[in-house]
Parts: structure tokens; sequence; C-alpha cells
């Protein structure tokens, strides 16, 4: 079995408060881009797993996929095994969530292999402890996610939207950028409320207008060069320009996709990666 794990990005993202034991409570508006990454599965007696392509994640016991399996083994009492081979083509710590993908690729993908016949729901009351985005990534389309990942609720999806994707420096750590943003002042609040219509009606100047992205200023003190790519989208002619998630990817919206390859004939020589690509309904695409 192969299957494809598309990333995501963050239209939107707020924090609403915090938890006792230290989860955000999030508000955020999330899409499934184009994006991804392949896993192949083949029948076997063990569980184990190998990783090719950028970034290589070394495949030890923590590698999301393989928790994702031994979730699924351990929560529904499996014997069955997988050789699991991951191909990355997303870039890791950039706030797309590649990753969560390839977990939620892998629970899907296992679930049909071993022949579990698992409901999404169930899929996604195992996932939320491995990580909060990983529910979304197993219901995909165009959500808004609230509380720490579990509350979902879905969309109409639009056409395609071009998309410029630009991760202009290393990679940033979750919690240190959440740390950061504890440290700073907090910023002038949006309204997701007022950003999901503006987003489902396609008003791109009121959208930009009521959304945003909190985490987006205590990253750029640890990475400045993330202004450099979000006013380099700007310049390009993006509709919009944005971080997703906690960074250190920043994506354009473009009016089309011969002016996202126009930008992205430049971004490729002047950041570590660049792709052009579009949003979707798809998260995880299983395949025969």
């Amino acid at each position: 079995m192969t299957c494809h794990a598309f990333c995501k990005i963050n239209w939107s993202l707020d924090i609403t408060g915090q938890r006792a034991d230290g989860y955000h409570l999030m508000d955020m508006l999330m899409q499934p881009v184009s994006l991804y990454d392949t896993l192949e599965l083949t029948p076997s007696s063990v569980l184990c797993l190998t990783v090719s392509g950028e970034p290589l994640i070394p495949p030890d016991a923590h590698h999301l996929v393989l928790r994702a399996a031994r979730r699924l083994q351990e929560e529904t009492g499996c014997t069955q095994g997988a050789s699991i081979h991951l191909h990355k083509r997303i870039p890791a710590q950039a706030g797309l969530g590649g990753g969560s993908a390839d977990a939620a690729a892998a629970f899907l993908a296992l679930n049909a292999l071993w022949q579990l016949h698992l409901s999404q729901a169930d899929l996604c009351a195992m996932a939320l402890p491995l990580g909060a985005d990983i529910p979304f990534c197993l219901t995909g389309g165009l959500c808004r996610v609230q509380g720490i990942g579990e509350k979902i609720l879905p969309f109409p999806v639009s056409p395609a939207v071009p998309l410029l994707i630009i991760k202009p420096c290393e990679g940033l750590s979750t919690r240190e950028v959440f740390s950061a943003y504890h440290a700073q002042s907090q910023g002038q609040a949006f309204s997701t409320d007022i950003a999901q219509e503006a987003l489902l009606r396609g008003d791109w100047n009121a959208f930009a207008a009521s959304s945003g992205n909190v985490l987006e200023s205590p990253s750029s003190t640890l990475a400045p060069s993330l202004h450099e790519a979000l006013d380099f989208l700007h310049q390009a002619g993006a509709l919009l320009a944005r971080m997703s998630g906690s960074g250190s990817a920043c994506f354009g919206v473009f009016s089309s996709e011969e002016r996202a390859r126009q930008a992205y004939a430049t971004a490729c020589m002047r950041f570590p990666f660049a792709a052009v690509c579009h949003t979707q309904a798809e998260s995880v695409r299983l395949l025969t």
C-alpha cells in the first residue's frame, strides 16, 4: 500500500488560554495543501520504519509514524506488523504539520492494511495524545480547529488557491516559540469568527484585516529571516502572506499559479526551501 501525507497551513492561529496541564487552547483555521510525503507499507511479521528524502529524520523509537503504529497495536491488540518506508518532502520544524501528516497517514493506512475497521472518530481519539494536529490531518478539508485540537468544525472547500511556501531558515522549536510568546506582551487581538466568514467568501482584504497568527511575532524574534520571507512574498504580489503554525515556513496566496511560479523563480535562489502548491481537501490519499 502507498499513501500520500499532505501538509497543512494555518490560515489563522489564535491562543485563547492555557489548561492547568500546560496545553494551550487554540482557535485556528486550517487546510491541507498539495505538498506531501509518501509512505509505502508492506505486510511484515515485525514493525519497522526506514526514511529517505529531506529532511532526513532518523527512524528511532520516538518517530511519530512508529508511535502511531504502536498506538494502533496497543489499542486494538493487533499483532500484525508492517514494513514502512517514509519518503520526506515536507520540511521539518516548519509549522506545516509534516510529522502529524505522516502519523495520520500511518493511522489510516495501517487501519486498512490490518483490516481493523476503526472509524475516523476512533482514530482521532487515539491520535490526539500523540499530537494536536493529527486529528485535523485525519479529517482534512477546510476546518476550524479549537481546544487542544480535538474540536474540529469542517467547512465546504472552495476552489484551490495557488500558494508559494518559503522556509527561510532552520526549523524552529515549538517549545521555544511558545516560551517567546509568553515572554512578549500580547499583540492586537483579531476575530476568528470574522476571519472565518471572510475566508469562506474569498475576501482576502477582509480576511487579512480580521485574522493573524499570534506566534508570528515571537517566532520572528527567534528567526528574523521570517520578516525577509514575508516581505518577499508581499513584494512578489501575494494577496496575503502569513507564517504557518509556529514557523518557520511562510506562505503567500497568489491570484494564479503562473504568478506563484514567477515568484518561485526568485524565491528558490534566495531561500533554503521554496515550493509552489495549492490548497485542497485531501489530507491523506490511500493508493493501492
